[in-house]
């Protein structure tokens, strides 16, 4: 409620003040999300169900809420530099980023399919907005436009699933959901037709294949600032929905949904790392890795258990780091009238920038699943979930296609150390900015050393 009430006031100030107040409008912003921040951290402990149990707070909705408006204080903070660059720093981007964590949040503590489909609509129309916000580009023109159309497919899709699952249990409250579908006999194969068209929701908004054509052309268009917001915060609201609706909702439908889930966590993974090999643009090809990542994370989903529960958290809130750190790279090199995405602008990068080019190697070690690493640790966690439930073929299927993954990632290395520079390695961004940036992706190296204290969170999470 507070967020919502301060997405009010900044939409108003924008109004009234234009183009006038931005510097105003970015600080109330930082401000609403560390205040909402505080306010979730201060009332942990406290939980039930709410608003005629149509919203939960649980422990699992406080990691996530906190996790997201800190992610996202981050993106504004790496982006403001590049935004002012390009006249892209604007009222109305501040406000869409507002209502969409409005909108992460209330998927994150939805129980209710009315509530969760509420969040997700609010979240993907603001993205929507986003991406088309350089009205002068035809390449973010066109991949907000798909974006749109496809998002809209998906969000029917995951409207017909929850009306087929409505019609055989009675209800569309989670806890009822549950409970109908443990008694039920004798409808599974129409819940289990209910239940494809919500994994095409879910697969959608996660970016699995195939349902991945949007992610690259979206990852690739959209202006960097936009295509970090995208890529952080909102893939943690989608494993909030990925729980409650096949965990919370449709456990005991578990063997139908593990082949369906298996089946985009083996396609996501061998097609994100192989295609990522042939991109020379870096957002791109962070696009594929993203498909790939997806894939390992729903592999501890799939396996039913309170450890692979657990495991894909962990996984969700270091690929969430390690994407803020990736993207926060590229917009720190990128200046006015030059986008440092391609591959090649990375270039010698070692020779004037050593301490950027030793914070994008980690960053790059780490999404290989080199150790000790944050993201080796995450990947060995969800690995061991699906080896402990005897699905050896799909923890196979998960290393070689991680040893392939390293190729694009140590080539990007390789352009750093031993090529010659190309343009002129220069930084523009504050002072802060460069400091937090390093923290940031010093934390991806400090959580592969010292793993054990986010695990145990995420595991008394699911306990």
């Amino acid at each position: 409620m507070f967020l919502l009430g301060m997405a009010c006031v900044i939409l108003l100030l924008v109004a009234f003040t234009g183009v006038r107040r931005v510097e105003w409008v970015y600080g109330l912003s930082q401000l609403t999300l560390l205040s909402t921040a505080l306010i979730i951290f201060w009332s942990i402990g406290d939980g039930g169900l709410t608003f005629a149990d149509t919203y939960v707070k649980d422990s699992l909705s406080d990691l996530l809420k906190l996790s997201i408006c800190l992610v996202n204080v981050l993106v504004l903070l790496y982006s403001s530099a590049y935004l002012k660059a390009r006249q892209l720093m604007q009222g109305e981007f501040y406000v869409l980023a507002i209502f969409a964590t409005l909108g992460m949040l209330i998927m994150v503590s939805a129980y209710h399919f009315l509530t969760l489909y509420l969040g997700l609509e609010l979240l993907s129309l603001c993205l929507y907005a986003m991406v088309a916000m350089q009205r002068d580009s035809a390449v973010a023109t066109e991949a907000a436009m798909k974006y749109f159309i496809l998002g809209a497919i998906a969000s029917g899709m995951l409207l017909y699933g929850m009306s087929i699952i409505y019609g055989i249990t009675g209800s569309l409250a989670l806890g009822e959901v549950a409970a109908a579908v443990s008694m039920s006999t004798g409808n599974e194969t129409i819940l289990s037709f209910g239940l494809v068209f919500l994994i095409i929701g879910i697969g959608f908004k996660f970016g699995a294949v195939p349902f991945h054509m949007w992610l690259p052309d979206v990852y690739h268009g959209a202006p960097t600032a936009m295509t970090l917001f995208i890529a952080a915060a909102p893939k943690i609201a989608a494993f909030a929905m990925l729980v409650r609706l096949l965990v919370e909702g449709l456990i005991d439908l578990h063997s139908h949904w593990q082949d369906m889930l298996i089946m985009l966590a083996v396609l996501s993974m061998i097609v994100g790392n192989v295609v990522a090999i042939a991109q020379t643009n870096l957002k791109r090809m962070l696009a594929y890795s993203t498909i790939s990542h997806v894939g390992f994370l729903l592999m501890g989903v799939l396996s039913g258990t309170q450890e692979g529960f657990a495991a894909s958290l962990f996984y969700t809130l270091i690929y969430a780091l390690m994407t803020l750190g990736a993207f926060g790279m590229i917009l720190l090199l990128s200046r006015q009238g030059y986008e440092a995405e391609n591959i090649e602008d990375f270039k010698g990068l070692s020779r004037k920038q050593p301490w950027f080019a030793l914070m994008m190697m980690i960053l790059m070690f780490s999404m290989a699943g080199i150790p000790p690493l944050a993201g080796f640790y995450a990947k060995l966690l969800v690995i061991k979930s699906v080896i402990d439930v005897d699905l050896l073929s799909v923890a196979i299927v998960a290393v070689i296609t991680s040893v392939i993954g390293a190729f694009y990632y140590l080539r990007v290395i390789k352009v750093m150390y031993f090529d010659k520079p190309l343009v002129e390695h220069t930084v523009t961004a504050s002072s802060l900015v460069q400091i937090i940036l390093s923290a940031n992706i010093l934390m991806v190296l400090g959580l592969g050393l010292f793993p054990g204290m986010l695990m145990k969170i995420c595991s008394i999470v699911f306990v």
